[in-house]
């Protein structure tokens, strides 16, 4: 089995970037208690309304579960009320260039 990792871009409503921080801050612990997840960090960038998430993943079924969990319909319901669009998920190869 392959690992994932997701470089997931996110662009908040103007001025709402901390409820974002604080919806991650309250969700994380759920997602990092997940089976297969190995790595869930968010970083803010310059723009406070702009953030990064880094996701890795042991495997396409533990991504696929985590995008199922209760905890994550629900998490992606409520962020539609500070999130300026759908976000930008890149995918990204498992072994780096050099």
């Amino acid at each position: 089995m392959s690992e994932i990792r997701l470089l997931v871009m996110i662009t908040c409503l103007p001025g709402r970037g901390q409820e974002q921080a604080d919806a991650f801050t309250r969700l994380a612990p759920l997602v990092r208690a997940e089976d297969g997840c190995l790595h869930y960090d968010l970083h803010r960038t310059d723009d406070p309304d702009r953030f990064v998430l880094l996701e890795q993943w042991a495997s396409q079924e533990a991504l696929a579960a985590h995008d199922t969990a209760p905890h994550m319909v629900e998490a992606d319901a409520a962020n539609k009320a500070f999130r300026a669009g759908p976000v930008d998920v890149i995918r990204l190869h498992a072994d780096p260039i050099a």
